[in-house]
């Protein structure tokens, strides 16, 4: 089978993080063909989604004395050709964030694959709908107490009736700009202003939970189905568990609690073609549902002794076999 994946330029991706090149790794494992490609180098020629590819040969990262180590030299690529989409047997849209205007445009023209020859993960209809933060406001057994204002009374009205709270901007990523909030700071008009662009843009509001402490839980979700999951626990004095900003991983469990706020997401996520997510759970609360590029498989596979890499390959293989055809 040949698989796409459109990502960030290749030289910047951390073979030993990035979740992108564990499942690059584990399609060339299985003994298929590997594509990359950038959202800047998509086009639509006579109807059909066109986009500039090269192939690439990847040396699998090794795991020593716990961590994952990478060759210095750990991929290499071919020649660059123009190919429809369509041609391959899946693409996977792994761009990180943030959703920028020529993100979506890159959607839109992902919506130009025949759904019945190339499976797409995730959809693009599914990577518009799906905003990170937004999202999860509709599962509302799930998620902690949350507004969404760019209106600084409404804000401070929830901060002081909570005591404190987490403030997100809705197109964040890796925990940027994501501030810790109390009535009673000096600086909380100004971090609400600068935060809101002076009152234009909206922001999260989330009760501060205090089981962030002991970590923030991604979970890795395929097809609606919970396949592991890593606690991520912040270090020193920042409040922030992404690993993005230095939060330790550790291994955890899946809790019931957990595996009901799935077993909720589930149906919403099949409909809009989210196939491969990352959840965040504070304290048995859902808090973000990530779907452009979710990270975690190699902190887990290391963590776990798993491969769930080859588990998405694999799910995408099968899928494509009863559904596709």
């Amino acid at each position: 089978m040949k698989f796409v994946f459109i990502i960030d330029p290749i030289e910047r991706l951390d073979p030993g993080h990035d979740t992108s090149v564990a499942l690059m790794e584990a399609a060339q494992q299985k003994g298929h063909e590997v594509w990359i490609t950038q959202a800047s180098l998509l086009s639509v020629i006579q109807g059909k989604a066109i986009a500039l590819l090269q192939p690439v040969q990847l040396k699998p990262v090794q795991l020593v004395e716990g961590r994952w180590v990478a060759e210095p030299q750990w991929f290499e690529v071919g020649e660059a050709v123009h190919r429809p989409l369509e041609d391959m047997d899946a693409v996977f849209m792994r761009t990180d964030p943030p959703v920028t205007v020529p993100y979506l445009y890159a959607t839109y023209i992902l919506d130009h694959i025949d759904p019945s020859k190339t499976r797409v993960v995730n959809a693009p209809n599914g990577l518009r709908t799906a905003n990170e933060k937004m999202y999860a406001l509709q599962f509302t057994e799930a998620i902690p107490e949350t507004i969404v204002s760019q209106n600084k009374q409404v804000i401070r009205d929830a901060v002081e009736r909570w005591g404190a709270a987490v403030l997100k901007p809705l197109g964040g990523k890796a925990g940027e700009g994501i501030l810790f909030l109390e009535g009673s700071d000096r600086n909380f008009n100004s971090m609400i202003e600068i935060s809101t662009q002076q009152g234009k843009t909206p922001v999260m509001v989330q009760i501060y939970l205090p089981a962030a402490k002991e970590g923030d839980k991604r979970i890795i979700m395929l097809n609606g189905e919970p396949i592991g999951a890593v606690n991520r626990i912040p270090s020193g004095s920042e409040f922030r568990g992404n690993m993005a900003v230095g939060g330790r991983v550790a291994q955890v469990e899946i809790t019931e609690r957990e595996r009901e706020i799935c077993s909720q997401l589930a149906p919403t996520l099949r409909r809009d073609g989210l196939f491969l997510v990352g959840i965040d759970v504070i304290g048995g609360y859902l808090t973000e549902i990530n779907v452009t590029s979710p990270t975690g498989i190699r902190e887990i596979d290391r963590l776990d002794g798993v491969q769930l890499g080859h588990q998405v390959i694999e799910w995408v293989i099968q899928s494509k076999n009863t559904t596709l055809h």
